[in-house]
């Protein structure tokens, strides 16, 4: 299969000379290393990365896997890990930067960071009676308390799960339940393009009737009136001073949960992710350190949300696990115009900045030239995550804003792999536009051909997948095993045993270089964000007039992909307005998931594409939705005649 070549940009020398990896022949002995001797490998950074407080007995354990168990008999805290070590020498430096959507700054050192996690932790002791092993979901919007109280439940030893702030309250009680969460922290809400918004309203929807939520703990940002519930809601400024800023920590075994994040999957219930402690935040610091090249006097930008992995990991832990100068920006980036952030790398003097191809996309079409307004000279290293990024907007980021001097990492990873897994490293490996190109050292990721698990020939299609177990990866789904196995060792197999299979497809170059093809099955990637096309469909069942729904991912301008809906209804002769019904449908949609899930276009059909067995050829809405040619044998469905009738609406 031929292919256009792609330009390659090597690495700047200037920047390669004080890299952490510098050429690629010191990337490819870390790689042989890894590959010679896994154990030695991971044994020699876990000793080197992390402050232990009893050392681990074993590297490696695979006696059950895919419940594979890293560093067993090593003893630590990753909120010491994060914040106490530090303390003899960086207790005055900036541990968090934040700005608000209105232009308010705090600087948080890590003396001040460490009192404030020891003061927020004793509160959920002493008031919330929250102990080890205990859940605490966290619903806030991106505001320094959203880091403390992270941190907070890592020093006790509670497992937070951290629900995106732009959730319904639906999706926080689904969550709420899984975990059988036993606090939430909310906030009353915060700033969005100047103006207020809520969160504390959604929390109380989402406590209706039975739950096994007892407290809500409610940091008040806004300002705004709320509902306060006696002996149920509690407010953060009343109490966090009553408490000392001295909080021991608790004593944690490296394979005790330190985390869940919910994730969408081919059904409709989320997932439940779980990731543990030692595992994780060695990675976490090891990619920060080698993908990013964070040096001690350099500020980061990650400008995710803590309520998806990219903020967990490259805003909260990776940053502080190196005692790193981490920024948290609470508003949006194009508000009050696209130079917002290019104001802020000028203002802070930042140095590795990370986005989304959607948010590299939004500011080149609003902001071309706002770039060239400030001084950027301090970046040295341009990040992007979420989704393959498209080579217009590479190259925008590489010239306007990185002055064709900056490299750019395009990160490929998941919620489930706890970090990077496919990246450049800034200082040794030569980019290819919108190409995510080689595993990070001591990752063993392969393409596999989905029928041999052979390694795929290069230019053909394959899945990828990871041959080895790694110490970030997924551990469990929570409460549901089955599910974990099925979910991401149940597809493919390398010298027939089972192998972690992301879920997406991949191609290598004639180089060996890994481009990230999609995603191979019912997840639809929304400016970066996983969701789960069963999900999105179960909320429009909730209609009441929808018989049958099928959603598929279209390619979107700005977002990468939109949702796409053909809906079936019980009464389509009642339909008086098609756009007053399209409201309705992604009102439901708004109220069961949130403003994310809302559907970009919906046709209304008499029936949907189904075999004679019942089964909805999805591949076939797919290329309707695309306006590709449909190439697939239609003959065996059970009505041939809807695949014409569907794409004359959609033409229409």
């Amino acid at each position: 299969m031929s292919e256009i070549k792609k330009p390659v940009f090597k690495p700047n020398k200037e920047f390669s000379k004080n890299a952490r990896v510098k050429n690629m022949c010191e990337y490819n002995d870390l790689q042989d290393w890894a590959t010679e001797d896994y154990e030695g490998f991971w044994e020699h950074f876990a000793s080197e990365k992390i402050t232990w407080k009893e050392p681990f007995t074993s590297v490696l354990d695979e006696s059950n896997t895919p419940f594979v168990k890293w560093f067993e008999g090593g003893k630590l805290n990753v909120a010491e890990q994060c914040i106490d070590r530090h303390l003899d020498k960086r207790k005055n430096k900036a541990a968090i930067i934040f700005e608000g959507d209105r232009g308010d700054k705090q600087v948080i050192t890590y003396l001040q960071l460490f009192q404030n996690v020891n003061r927020f932790a004793n509160l959920l002791k002493n008031k919330f009676d929250v102990k080890k092993g205990d859940r605490v979901v966290i619903y806030m919007p991106m505001i320094p308390e959203a880091a403390y109280a992270m941190l907070a439940c890592a020093r006790i030893g509670a497992i937070h799960s951290i629900v995106f702030g732009g959730f319904s309250a639906e999706a926080l009680k689904d969550r709420i339940e899984d975990a059988d969460a036993k606090v939430v922290i909310t906030a009353d809400g915060a700033f969005r393009k100047d103006k207020p918004y809520m969160l504390k309203n959604v929390v109380d929807k989402a406590l209706e009737g039975s739950t096994p939520v007892k407290k809500v703990l409610v940091v008040e940002r806004n300002g705004e009136d709320i509902e306060w519930i006696a002996n149920r809601d509690y407010s953060y400024y009343e109490l966090i001073n009553n408490e000392s800023d001295k909080c021991e920590a608790e004593v944690m075994d490296s394979e005790d949960p330190l985390f869940l994040l919910y994730t969408s999957g081919s059904t409709g219930k989320p997932k439940g992710v779980q990731h543990n402690s030692a595992g994780y935040i060695l990675w976490a610091q090891m990619t920060m350190e080698w993908v990013f090249d964070v040096k001690e006097n350099d500020t980061y930008w990650c400008t995710a949300d803590v309520g998806w992995i990219t903020g967990h990991t490259y805003i909260v832990y990776g940053p502080l696990a190196m005692g790193a100068t981490t920024v948290m920006f609470e508003g949006v980036p194009t508000y009050p115009d696209a130079g917002r952030p290019w104001k802020m790398v000028e203002e802070y003097k930042i140095n590795q900045f990370y986005t989304a191809p959607t948010a590299i996309r939004v500011l080149h079409k609003l902001g071309e030239n706002e770039p060239s307004k400030y001084d950027l000279s301090s970046l040295k290293v341009l990040g992007t995550v979420g989704e393959p990024i498209d080579p217009p907007a590479w190259r925008w980021y590489y010239e306007q804003v990185g002055n064709s001097k900056c490299a750019i990492v395009d990160t490929y990873w998941q919620t489930e792999t706890g970090g990077h897994i496919v990246s450049p490293l800034p200082g040794a490996t030569p980019i290819k536009p919108a190409c995510a190109t080689l595993p990070v050292p001591g990752i063993m990721a392969e393409i596999l051909d989905s029928q041999t698990g052979e390694k795929a020939e290069v230019g053909e299609t394959g899945y990828m997948c990871i041959t080895k177990p790694w110490p970030a990866q997924i551990r469990n789904v929570w409460g549901d095993e089955e599910r974990y196995k099925k979910s991401y060792f149940g597809d493919v197999k390398k010298d027939g045993k089972a192998v972690y299979f992301t879920g997406d497809g991949a191609v290598y170059d004639e180089d060996g270089y890994i481009t990230i093809t999609g995603r191979t099955d019912d997840v639809i990637n929304v400016s970066g964000h996983r969701m789960g096309t069963a999900e999105v469909e179960a909320a429009i069942k909730k209609h009441p007039n929808v018989a049958e729904v099928a959603v598929v991912g279209k390619p979107h301008e700005l977002k990468g992909e939109g949702i796409f809906a053909y809906v079936v209804l019980k009464q389509d002769d009642g339909v008086a307005d098609e756009v007053e019904e399209v409201k309705a449908i992604n009102a439901v949609i708004k109220t069961e998931i949130g403003n994310i899930a809302l559907c970009d276009d919906m046709v209304f059909a008499p029936n949907l594409p189904k075999t004679r067995s019942g089964k909805i050829m999805r591949r076939i809405l797919r290329s309707i939705a695309k306006g590709e040619k449909i190439t697939q044998d239609i003959s065996t469905l059970e009505d041939p005649s809807i695949v014409k009738i569907i794409e004359d609406k959609v033409n229409s």
